[in-house]
C-alpha cells in the first residue's frame, strides 16, 4: 500500500468519526480557530444569567446625568487646558 494513500485514509476516517461525533453531541461538524459567531454566544451567556438569576445593570436617569454632568465638567477643563497652551 502506498505511503499516500495510507494517510488519506487516516485522514478521511478521522474525518468521519468526527462527524458522527458531532452528530452525537449536537456540535457544528465543522470548528475552526477563533471567536464563536455571535448567536451562539448570546445564547449560552442568556442562558447563564437566567441560571445564576444575575440581571443585567441598568442606570438610573440620576446616576445617568452625574455621569453625563461629569464628563461635561472633565471636557470643559481638557478645552481650557488646551486653550491656554
Amino acid at each position: 500500500m502506498d505511503f499516500n494513500r495510507l494517510v488519506h485514509e487516516i485522514d478521511s476516517e478521522i474525518s468521519r468519526l468526527q462527524q458522527a461525533r458531532a452528530l452525537l453531541t449536537g456540535e457544528s461538524a465543522k470548528r475552526g480557530p477563533g471567536r464563536p459567531k455571535a448567536g451562539l454566544a448570546t445564547r449560552k451567556t442568556a442562558a447563564t444569567a437566567a441560571k445564576t438569576g444575575k440581571r443585567k445593570r441598568r442606570l438610573s436617569p440620576e446616576g445617568r446625568k452625574r455621569i453625563a454632568d461629569a464628563m461635561r465638567k472633565r471636557w470643559a477643563e481638557r478645552k481650557k487646558q488646551q486653550g491656554s497652551k
